[in-house]
């Protein structure tokens, strides 16, 4: 297919499988998605700003169904593109607007980054508009607890770290971590001396306990929220399934595992999702973009059955 501009992808009525309704705005929508093409906050390989394109390029021939053989014809998204700007700051402000009023329209949304950071603004714009206490899922194989990394408060290593600063977020009992299988000496620090423990399966406990217990536990855990974002970095899979991430880990989850996971969690009052990390460049055979483009439509339709 020949490349073309993320204004000409948004516009078409073939992506998403034929879902994307660019002639609706967002409140006639059932669902909107964006990505934030910016990966200047990594610590080490670069390239998930290339993501969000990618993902769009592939979904033209996707099907319009779920794994469990049922159809998303019905459902009608809407494409807002991707944010752009001179700097950090304003993409940032740019996001954190936006996601602002798609809460309060009560829209689920989608965000397709990027390097984990770009959650960092989703998780204000939550913030300014919920007007209640949250509850964050972190699917991932770093924890991003740091206060800061190479200086940078707003690394891809410290989206959790600025989320615990954030008024409708209580402390770690509104945070549930999932599949973790690394940790940076000043995020063990935070751990130890927290006075309330940190919700969390690691990876290796994860393999032990099966998806349908970790599933009960994180929905017992967040059970006092009415309201729950997803935010799943690629690497939360082993690399053997999403080679294309920028801090690849041994040890992770399965695809079938991560699956099953989502579907378990979407029992949840999930408002958005997103899906992070994602590293075109560093994956010739695009199996992580595919990976991405598996999990965002398996979570629609999740969904809508759940609206059905």
């Amino acid at each position: 297919m020949e490349q073309q501009s993320t204004e000409n992808m948004i516009q078409s009525t073939e992506i998403w499988g034929g879902l994307n309704r660019p002639d609706l705005t967002t409140s006639e929508a059932d669902i909107a998605v964006f990505g934030i093409p910016w990966d200047g906050s990594v610590s080490f390989r670069a390239g998930a700003k290339e993501a969000p394109g990618a993902l769009r390029s592939i979904t033209y021939t996707v099907a319009p169904t779920t794994e469990r053989f049922e159809s998303l014809e019905a459902l009608k998204v809407k494409d807002l593109g991707d944010f752009s700007g001179p700097d950090r700051d304003e993409v940032f402000k740019q996001v954190e607007d936006t996601v602002a009023n798609l809460v309060k329209e009560n829209k689920l949304f989608t965000m397709i980054g990027g390097d984990h950071s770009v959650t960092i603004p989703v998780l204000k714009g939550i913030d300014k508009a919920i007007g209640k206490s949250f509850g964050i899922i972190h699917i991932d194989a770093h924890f991003d607890l740091c206060d800061a990394l190479s200086g940078d408060t707003l690394s891809h290593g410290c989206t959790e770290r600025r989320a615990l600063e954030l008024n409708n977020i209580a402390g770690p009992e509104n945070l549930f971590f999932i599949g973790i299988r690394s940790i940076e000496p000043q995020e063990l620090d935070f751990i130890n001396n927290s006075p309330i423990p940190v919700p969390v399966v690691s990876a290796r406990d994860y393999s032990r306990m099966g998806t349908q217990a970790v599933i009960e536990k994180a929905k017992a855990a967040l059970a006092h929220l009415d309201a729950v974002y997803i935010t799943v970095d690629i690497d939360a899979l082993d690399p053997a399934y999403a080679p294309g991430t920028g801090t690849p880990q041994l040890g992770g989850l399965t695809a079938r595992e991560l699956l099953d996971l989502l579907e378990g969690l979407f029992d949840l009052p999930v408002i958005g999702f997103d899906v992070v990390e994602v590293a075109p460049g560093l994956d010739p055979a695009w199996t992580s973009v595919f990976a991405a483009r598996k999990i965002i439509t398996e979570c629609w339709g999740h969904a809508l059955r759940k609206w059905d």
